[in-house]
């Protein structure tokens, strides 16, 4: 994967022009978001928004590690894509009113089906939003290599690489991050 040039300043407009962000990271970002959405469409649709978040950025940044700048907002993407769906899902919900016009309801409810998904369903949002939370509390580059390494799968060498920091660095931070996670939600 090509690097960007970290000695100029990173400017809309200036050294990272859409076609040398297209032809560097269009390919890693595709296989990136297809690991985790199993949908081309909406593989290309992120690709493209984080060309744009790029492009339309603050205009005198200093890109230092610029592949780690660009899968940092990749990750940011797919995170907000999480909240949205979440969010989406919180507006669902079966309607127990009852026409008063018949007598029985036009379909039969599955209460008891849709009480235990419901509770599931919010065990399972509480738990998100107490682990995002948790990960949030976290120095950005430590988030990030957690990121990495415990939801991307990457290795250690790769994860160094991409972020421009030592292996030994990439193991530490993954150390402070599982002590702050053990801490916050037991062994």
């Amino acid at each position: 994967m090509a690097s960007l040039s970290s000695s100029e300043p990173y400017r809309s407009g200036g050294p990272l022009r859409s076609g040398e962000l297209s032809s560097a990271y269009r390919r890693p970002l595709m296989a990136f978001f297809l690991r985790h959405t199993d949908d081309r469409a909406e593989a290309e649709d992120l690709t493209q928004e984080v060309f744009v978040r790029i492009l339309k950025g603050a205009p005198e940044t200093t890109v230092q590690a610029p592949d780690a700048f660009v899968f940092t907002i990749a990750a940011n993407l797919l995170r907000d894509r999480l909240r949205l769906r979440i969010a989406k899902r919180a507006d669902r919900h079966v309607s127990l009113d009852v026409d008063p016009t018949q007598d029985a309801p036009s379909e039969p409810l599955n209460i008891a089906a849709e009480t235990v998904s419901a509770e599931r369903a919010l065990m399972d949002r509480q738990r998100l939003k107490a682990v995002l939370k948790a990960l949030e509390e976290l120095p950005p580059r430590t988030r990030d290599i957690f990121v990495l390494a415990r939801l991307e799968k990457l290795k250690h060498a790769e994860i160094a690489s991409r972020m421009g920091v030592s292996v030994s660095a990439v193991e530490k931070n993954l150390v402070r991050a599982v002590a702050h996670l053990a801490r916050r939600f037991g062994p």
